[in-house]
């Protein structure tokens, strides 16, 4: 589906007439309302699309980064949404997250720490077709699980959010054994200098998850 360029155009304008009060916004309430209401608009664009803002690695500028939530079917309104983006002083535009160096060692989510140490994988390629398990303790609802949120997390860092949504064909989730090694398991940490070696034989696809 073509996102419609009308709407796209007018979120950018509410964006360039309230990006400055909404960064000096120091009430915390009123900030948030804003930050929804970006998100509205978004949403009548694409309900997929997704946004955040973060400090590049200088702390000069801010950085104002979209994706679509794992959904590779809105990945062309999120490249359409960037590519509209005007310039804005003090603000780059981004699509998907990108890896991260150095990589994080320990994500907080949800008041809880969690450990790329402790996050094991293992992956088929079959037919140029990507597939990936993550095994880790303590797995119950995959949609409420802090720790699923925080494996996301570490793998847009490891392998970029793009390739994640594009070259991941299936993604399952599983509890981790009490001996990884002895299931022939890796460290998650490990991910990214063996995809980046498969990753010429690994075709365009999108993400499905189980």
């Amino acid at each position: 589906m073509i996102p419609s360029y009308e709407k796209i155009t007018e979120f950018w304008c509410e964006v360039v007439n309230t990006i400055d009060r909404l960064l000096e916004e120091a009430d915390e309430s009123s900030a948030h309302q804003m930050l929804r209401h970006y998100e509205e608009r978004l949403k009548s664009i694409d309900r997929n699309l997704t946004f955040h803002f973060e400090r590049d690695e200088q702390g000069q500028r801010i950085e104002m980064i979209f994706g679509c939530d794992g959904y590779a079917q809105s990945i062309a309104a999120v490249l359409s949404l960037v590519d509209a983006a005007p310039t804005i002083d003090g603000v780059r535009i981004k699509a998907f997250n990108n890896r991260h160096d150095p990589l994080p060692r320990s994500i907080r989510v949800a008041d809880e720490d969690f450990r790329m140490d402790d996050i094991w994988y293992s992956y088929r390629l079959a037919g140029g077709e990507f597939h990936l398990s993550v095994y880790l303790q303590g797995l119950d609802d995959q949609e409420q699980n802090p720790a699923v949120e925080a494996v996301m997390i570490f793998l847009d860092a490891l392998i970029g959010e793009f390739d994640l949504m594009t070259r991941v064909a299936t993604l399952s989730w599983y509890e981790r054994p009490a001996e990884p090694l002895d299931f022939g398991l890796t460290p998650l940490s490990r991910l990214r200098g063996e995809f980046d070696q498969l990753r010429p034989q690994i075709d365009l696809i999108g993400v499905t998850l189980h």
